[in-house]
């Protein structure tokens, strides 16, 4: 279909914005853009948007959307004063998903991640990547991963499955990191060749030596890599990940200068300039470098730790923000308000908050062909019910989303 958008306040993104302009779009592409737009003369559908926001749709490049159950009762521990980590160490937390995933069937897990695909394209999310790692041995985190596969494949929008390998340990599998390293990457490997494999790198989680190991052998066999790193403490996963060509690097709440130079590539040592320089033209990725990922849900339910993001951009590096949805650090979907946490904890600006969780992120996700308003972009679009784009990082809460456009189609409003 062809759909025309007219007196829109125009957010590009990439370039500079229409303060009223008209946008049209044919079959899944942007075609124009531009002031009093000349468009053909018969259009399916036409929309005046009489000043209202037109933006790039959200990515939301970090979830663990693939999930079962709820922690409602460590929600209790929390209120109470329990810490993260020791829910964690306790068996709680990740576990407490793992053996809920585990006891659900593969259909029970492929519907709770379309139901909430279907919350998140309502609230303007057209892109989202969906990690398993609830399953940690290798029949269950296949069983994940072709449940989000099979979500995915009926929704309108785009899902990108990402391999959480490393993510809690299970005391119960003899020769846990071995066994992941090898058994459970190789299956993945045959399976899904080519998804990105992640690793949470943390004290209770996998300690540095293993994840290094782990993400080195995935590059071996041809799979991009990413890295949860820094949540709450800085233990070297940094520097590794980025000598390893990482896509992004993920949480930063507890990262201080050096690792934040680190991944602007500012190091002082003109040797990881060039190591740099040179993983970034061999690493078959975006070709960006390294994307440091901004989580600030977790500030928010955990413990009011936020990632330095304003550093990190004026370091010269490129940041990404994501909602981390999941059922015990980030209970949230909401793109809008990770926006606007980042801009009041984060040291973003409401014009580089709505970049890094559109085009940035859509970065981190190798999709270089949204995220952006331009012609020959895919039309992955929300209409906002705004007149100034900076509304959308100051109001908190609510509904900001008029209209959803993915693939050129019309999913909400008009």
């Amino acid at each position: 279909m062809s759909l025309l958008i007219r007196n829109a306040r125009i957010v590009t993104v990439q370039g500079p914005g229409l303060a009223s302009g008209d946008l049209l779009v044919e079959g899944e592409r942007i075609t124009g853009i531009g002031e009093q737009l000349q468009a053909p003369e018969t259009v399916d559908r036409e929309i005046d948007a009489a000043g209202r926001v037109l933006m790039p749709a959200f990515a939301d490049c970090h979830t663990h959307a693939c999930f079962a159950g709820d922690r409602l009762d460590e929600w209790d521990l929390k209120r109470r004063g329990a810490t993260y980590l020791e829910i964690l160490e306790s068996g709680g937390g990740i576990m407490s998903t793992v053996r809920a995933v585990r006891a659900a069937t593969p259909k029970q897990l492929a519907d709770g991640v379309q139901a909430r695909l279907e919350i998140m394209l309502r609230e303007g999310t057209t892109t989202v990547e969906v990690k398993s790692g609830y399953g940690l041995s290798t029949e269950h985190e296949l069983k994940m991963l072709r449940a989000i596969a099979d979500a995915g494949s009926g929704w309108a929008g785009t899902v990108v499955p990402t391999a959480l390998l490393g993510h809690a340990i299970d005391p119960e599998i003899p020769d846990f990191f071995e066994h992941t390293i090898s058994a459970t990457l190789d299956a993945v490997h045959t399976e899904f060749p080519g998804i990105a494999i992640d690793v949470f790198c943390e004290k209770g989680a996998w300690p540095v030596e293993e994840s290094v190991r782990l993400l080195r052998r995935a590059r071996e066999l041809g799979h991009p890599v990413r890295a949860h790193v820094d949540q709450f403490n800085s233990l070297g996963m940094v520097k590794e990940a980025i000598e390893l060509g990482a896509r992004s690097v993920d949480h930063l709440e507890a990262s201080g200068d050096e690792e934040l130079r680190l991944i602007a590539g500012v190091d002082a040592r003109e040797e990881q300039r060039v190591r740099r320089a040179e993983l970034d033209c061999t690493r078959g990725g975006t070709g960006v470098g390294t994307i440091g990922v901004g989580l600030p849900m977790c500030g928010l339910h955990v413990d009011g730790r936020y990632a330095n993001l304003r550093r990190l951009i004026d370091l010269g590096g490129r940041a990404a923000i994501a909602t981390n949805f999941n059922p015990g650090s980030a209970p949230s979907s909401s793109m809008p308000l990770a926006i606007g946490l980042a801009v009041r904890h984060c040291g973003l600006t409401p014009e580089e908050a709505i970049e890094a969780g559109t085009s940035h992120a859509a970065a981190v996700l190798n999709l270089p062909d949204r995220g952006a308003l331009s012609p020959g972009m895919r039309a992955d679009l929300v209409l906002l019910r705004h007149t100034d784009p900076r509304m959308l990082a100051y109001e908190i809460g609510g509904d900001p989303v008029d209209a959803v456009v993915c693939a050129g189609r019309l999913i909400r409003g008009g």
